[in-house]
């Protein structure tokens, strides 16, 4: 009983922001690191742990369906032509997601020293 009582203090404590923070399916965490590698320059131990760490940023601040949600709404909202320009007009409310959500992402960069050396299809650096 005592047990029980002491994990629901430190829920409460934590609170419900915070205790939903870092929620992130393994899957996701993968997938999300895989794409940062490749964006990166591909798969080594050199762009391992900067696109881990910054996965971690990023789960420690928001919620899983908080990040799903920033994550289509970006996604969307730079799709090329008349099929983006829904999204592009979308609420203000939506803009300013994908703006926190981006500033989050700069955020995580910056804390995890993500250099953004990205290969170009030619192979070229750039």
């Amino acid at each position: 009983m005592k047990k029980v009582l002491l994990a629901l203090a430190v829920f409460a404590a934590l609170g419900p922001g915070r205790a939903l923070a870092n929620d992130f399916p393994t899957q996701a965490r993968v997938e999300f690191v895989l794409a940062c590698m490749g964006l990166e320059g591909g798969q080594s131990y050199d762009t391992l742990y900067p696109c881990v760490c910054m996965i971690d940023q990023i789960a420690s601040q928001i919620s899983y369906e908080d990040y799903t949600t920033a994550e289509t709404l970006s996604f969307l909202y730079s799709t090329p032509g008349e099929r983006g320009g829904i999204f592009r007009d979308a609420a203000p409310e939506a803009r300013s997601r994908i703006a926190q959500f981006e500033t989050l992402r700069q955020e995580a960069e910056a804390a995890c020293f993500i250099t953004r050396k990205r290969t170009n299809p030619d192979g070229e650096s750039g």
